[in-house]
């Protein structure tokens, strides 16, 4: 028997249950995984209440990390006693052991501890892939990135910061400020006392910005099209303040910019490609270029309090659950 946690109806924090579930051996093509540390991400509340659907009774969680138990036949690249890390698969990441297909688990390298690794499997690959792939910055852009000092911001500031590109990051008071300062965030914008699109303008001479990464949604939507340059991109990487509407007319008449929805699963399949991106995010991490540990750690059995914090917004960096 092992803990998990799952959840019968969607709804507020409340509805998530400590419960004693049955793992068994893995079958083909799987692994048993015993984990060290699940980590937290916004997408989590919108399974639980229901803005993403799931068929209940359910489990939560796609994100964690620790050392593998148990093979299936036919699993050649993950062995016994490996430490792994996965950020897709079926739900159920929050539980203290489960069954997983071994092509989602993705090797931890020596010197990224697993307390690490928790912080970088969903939102460090999310850096990557919003950087890298769905928007390639090459060096020396000035970009506007929402919510910088969120779990994916933090890491998000010390990338930019690396590839030599200058960030303007939006946060919610002066303490979150001064801590994507210290990640390496070159500008940031309260907006609790600062308007986003007269201070992006300030920074830039008024040109705007070619890119805008945007995880926070209706609320920053319309300032978020303004700082944009003529044919610049705003990337909806997240709706935490609800859904967006886009009016293909006014994309034309602010510049002919361009939108992108991106999802995880799109950018990281094949399971070589994925592990290439893990790869280039633990480079950074062993070189000392991104240093990432969880800003706020409860036990499994206080997910909801975990989840309650993370809405309030009182959280900074990344939270994660210990088994």
């Amino acid at each position: 028997m092992a803990k998990a946690i799952r959840f019968y109806e969607t709804g507020t924090p409340e509805v998530l249950k400590l419960e004693d579930i049955e793992v068994g051996d893995p079958g083909p093509g799987q692994a048993r995984v015993r984990h060290s540390y699940i980590a937290l991400n916004f997408i989590d509340i919108y399974f639980r209440t229901g803005r993403y659907p799931l068929a209940l009774p359910n489990g939560l969680g796609s994100d964690a990390v620790g050392v593998v138990e148990a093979v299936g036949a036919g699993v050649t690249d993950i062995r016994v006693g490996d430490r792994v890390g996965y950020l897709i698969g079926p739900q159920g990441a929050y539980s203290q052991v489960r069954v997983m297909p071994a092509e989602v688990l993705i090797p931890l390298p020596d010197g990224v501890s697993d307390r690490t690794a928790a912080t970088l499997m969903m939102k460090g690959m999310t850096a990557q892939y919003l950087f890298r792939q769905v928007f390639p910055l090459q060096g020396g852009e000035t970009i506007l990135y929402h919510a910088a000092a969120g779990g994916v911001g933090l890491i998000a500031c010390q990338w930019a910061r690396a590839m030599g590109v200058t960030m303007i990051g939006t946060v919610s008071t002066d303490e979150k400020a001064e801590l994507a300062k210290a990640n390496g965030c070159a500008h940031t914008i309260v907006t609790s006392r600062e308007d986003i699109v007269q201070r992006v303008k300030e920074i830039t001479d008024g040109k705007g910005v070619p890119v805008v990464y945007d995880s926070v949604g209706k609320d920053t939507l319309a300032a978020s099209l303004d700082c944009l340059q003529p044919r610049g991109s705003l990337v909806s990487n997240g709706t935490s303040s609800g859904p967006v509407v886009i009016d293909s007319q006014m994309l034309a008449a602010k510049g002919s910019l361009w939108v992108t929805r991106p999802a995880m699963v799109h950018y990281i399949q094949p399971r070589a490609h994925m592990l290439d991106m893990a790869r280039e995010l633990f480079d950074h991490v062993l070189a000392g270029r991104i240093v990432s540990e969880p800003k706020q750690v409860f036990a499994l059995a206080d997910a909801a309090e975990a989840h309650r914090a993370l809405e309030s917004r009182k959280t900074t960096g990344s939270t994660v659950l210990v088994p």
